[in-house]
């Protein structure tokens, strides 16, 4: 099964990357946290938490990764991680999940998560 994520840098580009599902476990058995936007093309709230995101990971930086999966590009994964509903976003910490929330999230509100799991 191939899974698309989209990373942010710490330029803020993505870069599009095609990860097996055993790269995708890896990323999340990171020590720092790791947040993963489950999200679709045609979502507008999910729209909305792009550049929110991406202001996230410029106030953190390296202390945190920060990866989008499209839910139709990638089906059996939502299913798998009970993604019923986009925006999803849920925070992993060594392998672990730590935060769950569907809908839009403020950047004060997840940087304050994230860094509460630093």
């Amino acid at each position: 099964m191939k899974i698309k994520l989209e990373e942010f840098g710490v330029s803020h580009l993505i870069n599009k990357i095609f990860l097996e599902m055993s790269k995708f476990l890896e990323i999340i058995q990171q020590d720092k946290p790791v947040l993963v936007d489950f999200f679709a093309e045609w979502c507008g709230p999910c729209k909305m938490m792009s550049p929110i995101l991406k202001e996230v990971k410029d106030i953190l930086g390296e202390k945190v990764s920060i990866i989008k999966i499209d839910v139709d590009k990638n089906q059996p994964l939502a299913v798998k991680y009970q993604v019923r509903g986009v925006p999803t976003l849920i925070l992993y910490k060594a392998g672990k999940q730590v935060w769950k929330q569907s809908g839009v999230v403020q950047k004060k509100d997840l940087v304050s998560i994230i860094n509460s799991f630093s």
